[in-house]
């Protein structure tokens, strides 16, 4: 088959690699224009382009699919397939059009849950047990098309954003290369429709969801300093200070102190109370400075360590 690859971070490159080992001919990669980054703001590519340019392959960066040119550049591609994920841009109804079997998208949640630009986050925000990946088969709505297949995994009690991203990535490109075996021998299940009843939206992450609310339960705040690691973050009130949390727990501890009162500080952590329970706080950053422990964060706070 001829197939077209889009895609922008780096949780898209395991299933560009999957693409490449298919066996089948990738004849371009569409990814987002270069971006500025870092402290001096130079452009960047992303992570899929550094990858398809290290194979050999073709690298395209529209600014956006809606005009003419674009979409008759990629109809001239004649594909039979385009892999989509995690690309950024809106694929028009016409563009969906022009492969043979249509466009594939690798979603990393259990659709319709977590329908929207952060599943991985939300589904950890939320308390949910499991979550996973599906391959479904774009339609015009927001993650709306049927699934083709799936792959779950159970979220452990030490999951982060970040250790939950690096795995729905590599059962991403495991999932797509079943479908496109099946596709090629023509054994592909057919697409299951979503209930749309059931969809739930995971709604793009912001800085501004950062600050830590002590009125909430303790056991939301802990998912909530989980899910945003590495970005947005989390940051709190503590003492007087700003910082940035990046490790916690939940402790079931009843009290009777207003909250974001610290109720303890000691080297195993810093005890603040919440609206419902206790929050451990482990892990802490200073402004400008690099993570620590809670006993390093102490240093310096002969005053706030005695109430330990």
């Amino acid at each position: 088959m001829r197939l077209v690859f889009a895609g922008t971070p780096e949780f898209a490159v395991p299933a560009l690699e999957a693409t490449l080992a298919s066996g089948h001919t990738l004849c371009a990669v569409y990814t987002q224009p270069d971006r500025p980054a870092g402290r001096g703001r130079q452009l960047q590519a992303s992570p899929v382009k550094r990858r398809a340019l290290a194979a050999g392959i073709e690298v395209r960066q529209p600014q956006g699919l809606r005009d003419p040119e674009t979409r008759a550049a990629l109809a001239a591609l004649a594909p039979d397939l385009m892999v989509v994920v995690a690309y950024g841009l809106i694929l028009p109804r016409a563009v969906l059009a022009i492969p043979r079997h249509g466009c594939w998208n690798i979603h990393a949640s259990l659709l319709p849950r977590w329908r929207g630009a952060a599943p991985i986050q939300r589904a950890l925000e939320a308390g949910d047990a499991r979550t996973g990946v599906c391959l479904m088969q774009m339609a015009a709505g927001l993650d709306t098309g049927p699934v083709l297949l799936t792959r779950q995994t159970a979220i452990g009690d030490e999951d982060t954003g970040q250790s939950l991203h690096d795995r729905l990535a590599v059962l991403g490109a495991e999932v797509l290369a079943e479908g496109l075996a099946a596709l090629a021998a023509g054994t592909l299940p057919a697409a299951v429709p979503q209930d749309d009843g059931a969809a739930t939206h995971a709604a793009k992450l912001d800085k501004a969801e950062s600050l830590l609310d002590w009125a909430r339960p303790a056991a939301e705040l802990a998912r909530k300093v989980r899910a945003f690691e590495p970005w947005p973050g989390t940051e709190a009130e503590l003492a007087g200070e700003r910082v940035r949390v990046w490790r916690a727990q939940a402790l079931a501890q009843a009290h009777q102190a207003p909250p974001g009162t610290v109720l303890g500080a000691s080297r195993d952590g810093i005890d603040v109370a919440c609206g419902e329970g206790v929050l451990r706080l482990t892990g802490l950053q200073r402004a400008g400075g690099r993570r620590v422990d809670a006993g390093a964060w102490l240093n310096g706070r002969p005053a706030l360590l005695a109430r330990g």
